[in-house]
């Protein structure tokens, strides 16, 4: 269905009456909403029969955060970025870091379009990037925004779960520059109990858009949980079959909303990161300040082509997107 404009809200895309209900076909929860009330992401609302994006134009978050806060270390290394986020979440993961924007309990403001980008041409920012909680629950806006972003000569950026549905990927990828998706784990029963989902979609979205546009992955080391040296390597095979050169992160945990296990030990960072540097040239540990985890280095002659230490980046082993070293071409996005 086209999307049109409501007083609260705008009608949503990807949807169908079901009886009495709506069925939104946004994600693969495919909810079924009775007349009054909203889907699993909580923002998109059965009301008089027809299916309502609750949240568009509405944002709960604004600022303009360094690239690799994302994080997004082979795309525009070094760059701000403007980053929005809005309310909402078709997972519930126990950790999950942002949950007051995921439970709805964050005040929100209205955003327009023309004005975020005027926003971020005057921040000095390369684009947009939808990120804090869900952005594809968003999907109407988020659309229009990259649309409008991309006419404007600026790069659009999704920091994802990847639960969403072919067709809706399908529409908004031609508009997308690059992406980090949730590899949360390889573990079916981990997704189902621990975050509400399903993972066969979540390695779809992956596959499809690895094949389309710039993309990276986190895994959330969740202490007790996915942690463990064969799950981690799972997730580092999944990623060496789909494509090697894809960089991935993995990130440390902290207790946050209802888990309580203990930090993520940082010898078992170190020990994911060293084994995922077996198979892959740009392996990563963030939250956790661990010597070279942050850096990259050249697949060929080893140099380092760019430093990092937190968000403050030194790129000057790159001329473009080579290594300045031994001129071999990198995956990098610049």
């Amino acid at each position: 269905m086209t999307s049109t404009s409501g007083t609260d809200g705008k009608v949503a895309s990807y949807w169908h009456r079901d009886g009495d209900a709506v069925r939104c076909a946004l994600c693969p929860h495919r909810c079924r909403i009775p007349p009054g009330k909203a889907g699993i992401c909580g923002v998109r609302e059965n009301r008089g029969g027809t299916l309502y994006a609750a949240t568009y134009g509405k944002i709960a978050a604004l600022a303009v955060d360094p690239i690799e806060k994302k994080p997004l270390f082979h795309f525009h290394p070094g760059a701000n970025i403007l980053s929005i986020g809005s309310v909402g979440c078709n997972f519930r993961c126990d950790f999950c870091q942002n949950w007051h924007l995921v439970e709805r309990k964050a005040a929100l403001e209205d955003a327009r379009i023309d004005e975020l980008v005027e926003t971020a041409v005057q921040r000095g920012s390369i684009g947009i990037a939808y990120t804090y909680n869900e952005p594809l629950i968003q999907f109407e806006f988020v659309l229009e925004c990259s649309k409008a972003f991309r006419k404007a000569g600026m790069k659009n950026v999704l920091v994802t779960n990847g639960f969403v549905t072919p067709e809706p990927l399908e529409e908004l990828l031609p508009f997308v520059d690059a992406m980090n998706i949730d590899l949360k784990s390889m573990d079916p029963a981990f997704y189902r109990e621990v975050c509400g989902g399903d993972l066969t979609a979540v390695l779809d979205t992956i596959r499809t858009a690895a094949k389309r546009t710039h993309i990276e992955l986190t895994t959330l080391l969740y202490t007790g949980h996915n942690d463990g040296a064969g799950q981690v390597r799972e997730v580092i095979d999944f990623v060496a079959a789909t494509d090697p050169e894809i960089p991935l992160h993995f990130s440390r945990y902290f207790p946050q909303r209802r888990a309580t296990a203990p930090p993520t030990p940082p010898g078992r960072l170190e020990a994911a990161w060293r084994t995922a540097k077996e198979r892959l040239p740009y392996a990563y540990v963030g939250n956790l300040r661990l010597p070279g985890a942050e850096d990259t280095a050249c697949p060929g002659c080893r140099a380092t082509v760019v430093r990092r230490a937190g968000y403050a980046t030194d790129a000057s082993g790159l001329s473009g997107d080579r290594c300045v070293s031994c001129g071999a071409r990198l995956r990098f996005v610049v």
